[in-house]
This record gives structure tokens, C-alpha cells and sequence, in this order.
């Protein structure tokens, strides 16, 4: 048996398959323990090799290497169970705890504050409605003293007429001529706005732009793109809610639909409203060129004209963006726009029992546009695109 010299072997150890003596070697190249002769004349000639004392203790080293790790490991596990998650749990429970007293104290300041102004646009509301009332009553009085002053001078000319003689008539001259002056000096009555009340006293971009934000967190509507609408060079994503602009895309043989735009690359929603208030949102984060909007059924679909284009007739009211241009476009009538930067998203309300129709940046909770309109038909929502893309959200 053959055995590294001042080693002492454990007894048992296994004998070499190929030449029957004992393993005390290690061949690195094959990674297991052989015999003296295996590296001479057996299948691990030429290979490396060490003592297998000295594989076993390096093996050893490594061992205890690891079990110092897993004592340092289970100390660490052990004290983050024993301090930092209790001292963690502490903690989330004083900052939950902050948290709730912070939202609460946010929430009753803004309940405070709308309080506030509820309180004072309902005040407004009532001095208008009072003016608006005592202007009627004075013109009311007003128009019954001209009342009583006609009828007395009609009575006076009746009688001035049927019972006066020839002379007397003669001479009432001046007393004819000085009432039919006072009657004369009383004007016909005209219609004047201070007879009405006027509802922009309760008008408050707060009350508007919570408003809006509550509108579109709670109550969007799910909108889809009508694929039997859209026009040339425009793909319509699978879930029919994005639309991209495509101007290498070959013209479609299908634009000769009675609902397709053939010109201008537009499209209608699916949905349409008749009443109510009704919200959505388009991301237009990837598109410098793009309208949105509502429109009627009736729009055009067809040429190149004012009547088939967004904004440039009287079945559409338009939110546009051209560059950096930004318009509010009803009938070829344009409002120019002044914004910082364009939203990466817009929102458009619509009140078509009250006739307001609001565009909106939910990010800034800025209203970009209001517009007021009495609709006579269904409105749908509609959208354009001529650079890249924009998605309903």
C-alpha cells in the first residue's frame, strides 16, 4: 500500500478498480481519487496529480470556508429577524400612520376649500339671480307707470274727441301737443341682458377642473376605433384603439366604403352619446400632428373638401396639434393655442345636457379648452393622425 510519507490513513479506504491498491492520489484532470500506478500505466497516464491528503484538506478548508459563511449568514438572518423587521414593522406602521394623517388633513383642506367656493359661487349665483330679479322688477314697475300714462292719455284724447266742442278742441292745442310729447318720449321695450341671468358668475376653473379630474379618474368611457371609418394611410392596432400613420402604407381598396374617410386620415369611435356626460382620454405622447374631438355622423367621409376635414365645418369641434401649433377649430374658425409643452395625454369631456364640451390635460389638471354648444344629433368621438401614433387609454 502506498501512503504519503508522516500521513496516517483512515482505515477503510477504498482500493483502485484498475489495479487494486489503495486510492491515495487525485487526478485533477479527471477529478477523483486513483491509485499510485493509475498515472503511469493506467487511464489517468499523463494527467496531474496531487496527494489525496492534500485534495481532502484543501476540500476541508473549503468546507469549513462555507460554514463559516452560513454561521455569518444565519447570524445576519437571525438579527434582521430579531432588529430590522421589527424595527421595519415600527416603522410602517408610524409612517402608515403619518400617511393617513397627512391624506386626511390634504382631503380636509380641499373639503374645506370646496366648501369655500361652493359657498361663494352659491353667493354669486344669488346676487345674480337677485340683480337679475330687481332688474325685472324695476323694468316691470318702469313699464306699468308708461302703461298708466298711455291709457290716461288715450282716455284724455277718446274724450278730447267725443266730448269737446269744435272750439274747445281748438284750444286744447298745446295741452294735446304737450301729452302726446310725454307719450312720444316713452320708448318700446327691448330685450336687454340685464334681464337675464348670467351663468358665468358661477363659472370657477376650480369647481371645472375638479370637475374634469373626477369626471375622467371615475367615469371614461370605454371608446373603440370604427375600423369602417378610417382613412388612408392609417393601420388600426388589433385592440381598435390605436391609430398609426402610415404613408408608405399602399392605398386601400376599401376606402370606397360609404364609411370611409378616402382623403383625409380620420377616423369616428364606434360609440356615440346623445346625453349625459361623457369622458376619454388620448395618449398623443408619439405624434407632433393630430386631432381629436367629436364630431356628428354626418360628417363627410368622402373628397378633399372643407365639409370631409376636422374642424373646418359644422359637425366638428377640434382639438389640434402641428408642431407646435396647438388650435381650437369649429367651422373654419380657429383659436390659437399658447402651451408650454404638449400633454402626453388629453382628455375630452363633454356635457351634452349642459352643452359644454371640455378638453383637458389630466396631468396638469389644466384645462386647455372649453367650448359651448347646443348639439342637435348623437356626437361621436373622433381623432386624426399624421405623424406616428395616438391611442385611446
Amino acid at each position: 500500500m502506498t501512503q504519503r510519507p508522516g500521513a496516517e490513513e483512515p482505515p477503510g479506504r477504498p482500493a483502485c478498480p484498475e489495479h487494486g491498491l489503495d486510492v491515495c492520489w487525485f487526478c485533477c484532470s479527471e477529478r477523483r481519487p486513483v491509485c499510485a500506478q493509475c498515472p503511469g500505466q493506467g487511464g489517468c497516464r499523463g494527467h496531474r496529480v496531487r496527494p489525496l491528503a492534500e485534495e481532502a484538506a484543501e476540500r476541508r478548508n473549503q468546507i469549513v470556508d462555507h460554514c463559516e459563511r452560513v454561521q455569518l449568514q444565519s447570524a445576519s438572518i437571525a438579527r434582521f429577524v430579531a432588529e430590522v423587521l421589527p424595527e421595519k414593522k415600527q416603522h410602517v406602521v408610524s409612517t402608515a400612520s403619518k400617511a393617513r394623517e397627512g391624506l386626511i388633513r390634504r382631503l380636509n383642506f380641499i373639503r374645506q376649500v370646496c366648501d369655500s367656493e361652493e359657498q361663494r359661487l352659491l353667493e354669486a349665483a344669488q346676487t345674480e339671480e337677485e340683480r337679475a330679479q330687481q332688474s325685472i322688477l324695476t323694468q316691470e314697475v318702469h313699464w306699468r307707470e308708461s302703461l298708466q300714462k298711455l291709457d290716461a292719455l288715450r282716455s284724455y284724447l277718446v274724450a278730447v274727441i267725443t266730448a269737446t266742442n269744435d272750439c274747445s278742441l281748438v284750444q286744447a292745442e298745446e295741452e294735446i301737443s304737450l301729452r302726446t310729447e310725454e307719450a312720444e318720449g316713452i320708448l318700446m321695450p327691448r330685450e336687454s341682458k340685464e334681464l337675464s341671468f348670467h351663468s358665468w358668475c358661477i363659472h370657477s376653473p376650480l369647481a371645472r377642473r375638479l370637475w374634469a379630474s373626477a369626471v375622467l379618474c371615475r367615469a371614461s368611457d370605454n371608446i373603440h376605433i370604427d375600423e369602417k371609418t378610417i382613412g388612408p394611410f392609417l393601420a388600426l392596432s388589433s385592440n381598435r384603439r390605436t391609430l398609426t400613420f402610415t404613408p408608405k402604407m399602399a392605398r386601400r381598396m376599401d376606402l370606397d366604403g360609404p364609411s370611409h374617410f378616402d382623403h383625409w386620415p380620420n377616423a369616428l369611435a364606434e360609440e356615440s352619446f346623445c346625453a349625459g356626460i361623457h369622458a376619454w382620454r388620448v395618449n398623443v405622447s408619439k405624434s407632433c400632428a393630430f386631432k381629436l374631438g367629436i364630431s356628428y355622423n354626418s360628417l363627410q367621409r368622402k373628397g378633399a373638401g372643407p365639409e370631409a376635414r376636422l374642424g373646418y365645418n359644422l359637425s366638428s369641434w377640434i382639438f389640434s396639434r402641428y408642431d407646435n401649433e396647438f388650435q381650437f377649430s369649429h367651422n373654419s374658425q380657429h383659436l390659437n393655442m399658447k402651451l408650454l409643452k404638449c400633454p402626453a395625454e388629453i382628455g375630452v369631456l363633454i356635457d351634452l345636457d349642459e352643452g359644454e364640451l371640455v378638453f383637458y390635460d389630466p396631468e396638469s389638471c389644466a384645462v386647455l379648452h372649453m367650448h359651448q354648444e347646443t348639439f342637435a344629433a348623437p356626437i361621436y368621438p373622433v381623432l386624426a393622425v399624421a405623424d406616428q401614433s395616438i391611442s385611446l387609454v
